[in-house]
This record gives C-alpha cells, structure tokens and sequence, in this order.
C-alpha cells in the first residue's frame, strides 16, 4: 500500500476534440500569473542564482514612495501596539 512505498500520480494526457492547434502553446498548459514579468523565472538552475538575480531587480526596481509608504504603515503598527500594551509614551515629550 502506502507504507513501504509512495503512490505515483495518475498522470492524463487531455486532449480535447474540437482543438485546432495553432503552435501558440496549449490554451490547457498552466503559466503563473507574472511569470513573463518576473527575471528570477527562467535559466537560473541554481539557489544562488536565484538569489543574485531577485536581489539585483530588487535593487534596480527600489521605489521611494514603496519605502515611505512601508515606514509608515511598520510606524502605525508599532504606536498601535504600544497603546494597545499601555505604553507610557510620555518618555518621548519633555
């Protein structure tokens, strides 16, 4: 059963009936939603390939307003859970 062994999948070969196929591809075939946008999808086989290469769009595709708009939102974060642990913000005014 399954104790010794794993169970392979049942693989099926759908076709459909009323399919002209014009050498675009299989309509049926499944492609991630930002695969085409994404340069870490692609000939990297490696881990550290990857890496190198998410890390570089990271750098090169860095936008400010992302930045200031991620400072804001961990700041609100933080004042929330200050006020909701009963923090004396106090030590902050003179």
């Amino acid at each position: 059963m399954g104790i010794i062994s794993k169970r392979k999948n049942k693989k099926f070969n759908y076709r459909p009936r009323h399919f002209e196929h014009d050498g675009d591809g299989s309509p049926f075939s499944i492609e991630h939603k930002f695969d085409k946008f994404r340069s870490t999808v692609g000939d990297n086989k490696s881990l550290k390939g990857k890496f190198k290469t998410a890390w570089g769009e990271l750098r090169s595709t860095s936008d400010k307003n992302t930045r200031f708009r991620l400072f804001v939102i961990i700041a609100v974060l933080i004042l929330l859970f200050l006020f909701i642990i009963e923090f004396d913000l106090s030590i902050f005014y003179l």
